[in-house]
């Protein structure tokens, strides 16, 4: 799978456009009524993303901006989102009802999500308190020193593969509000380096009292998630529970049912797997009685071989 559509809603509105410099703004729609997206072109740059960003903020009334979402800035195979981030910083006094930041909504056409550079993003998270939400595309060069955050509901990292000291840095952060979680682990290939115990303490859950909604997904080790998750504390206060779009086998499956209960949860998120019809079987029927939502795909992800005929399992999102 590759991510080929930009982003329809955030903070719950529906994704605008902010038009070009050739294009028209004569009905812009009213400030509070989207997320606005903001994007440069990574290739044949017609202006920068910081130049957009101005005209944005001559343009549009800021203060009654909810949610931005960060599109392309120029050469984002080559160059961080440094100034990007330095922007909005700089604008923060503008923006007072700002509670949603997604950063790097880029397609595959755009810039692949393990081409796509990234940076410490946690300045945005300290210049901006009041934010709700953030989400991030790309994990090459992604850092994440743990911090506290007061009002973070929802963090999201997607990747094709993400650094194990970013996944220890959210596992450290203090984060008493957040109540959805969803890392993309990915792949070796694509710079995941990080192991089942570096989730310890999210696993714990003592630094996520409000923790609803855990993914760990995406992710190449995604047997050894699904043990470590059949045990941890977090569980029993979940309602959704997603390891799906990783390379979850048989083992992991057999882990899940012979752990803790999970039959408190509303949906078991499980697709995109490797699981055999009997193991699917079972978990749909152990689920389904107890009325719990499971989503195991109708169709399993399809294994490959390497030259010397060895099976291999790969993740929805990769390259």
């Amino acid at each position: 799978m590759t991510i080929g559509d930009n982003l329809e809603k955030l903070y719950g509105l529906p994704a605008f456009s902010f038009p070009g410099p050739s294009g028209t703004t004569a009905e812009l729609p009213e400030p509070e009524a989207v997320a606005w997206r903001i994007a440069t072109s990574s290739y044949d740059v017609e202006e920068t993303w910081e130049e957009a960003f101005a005209r944005f903020c001559a343009q549009v009334d800021t203060s009654g901006v909810r949610a931005l979402i960060v599109g392309p800035w120029e050469d984002a195979y080559d160059w961080a989102p440094s100034e990007v981030i330095q922007a909005l910083l700089a604008a923060r006094d503008r923006l007072p009802a700002l509670r949603s930041v997604f950063l790097g909504d880029i397609t595959w056409e755009e810039c692949e999500i393990s081409w796509i550079n990234q940076t410490d993003v946690t300045p945005l998270l300290n210049g901006f308190p009041a934010l709700e939400e953030f989400g991030v595309r790309g994990g090459q060069g992604l850092e994440f020193p743990a911090l506290r955050h007061e009002a973070l509901r929802s963090l999201t990292m997607e990747t094709g593969g993400l650094p194990a000291e970013v996944v220890r840095g959210v596992g450290a952060s203090e984060l008493p509000a957040l109540e959805h979680l969803d890392l993309w682990l990915g792949t070796s290939w694509y710079g995941a380096d990080s192991e089942a115990a570096d989730l310890e303490p999210i696993l714990s859950g003592d630094r996520l009292p409000r923790l609803r909604h855990l993914a760990l997904r995406n992710s190449e080790i995604q047997d050894e998630v699904a043990a470590a998750v059949a045990s941890a504390p977090v569980v029993a206060r979940l309602d959704v529970l997603d390891l799906s779009m990783g390379t979850l086998s048989d083992d992991g499956a057999v882990a899940l049912l012979g752990g803790q209960p999970l039959t408190h949860l509303e949906k078991l998120d499980l697709h995109h797997n490797y699981l055999s019809e009997p193991l699917r079987q079972r978990l749909s029927e152990t689920f389904a009685a107890a009325g719990v939502e499971v989503d195991l795909d109708p169709d399993a992800a399809e294994a490959g071989e390497d030259d010397n005929g060895t099976a291999r399992r790969y993740v929805s999102v990769g390259e």
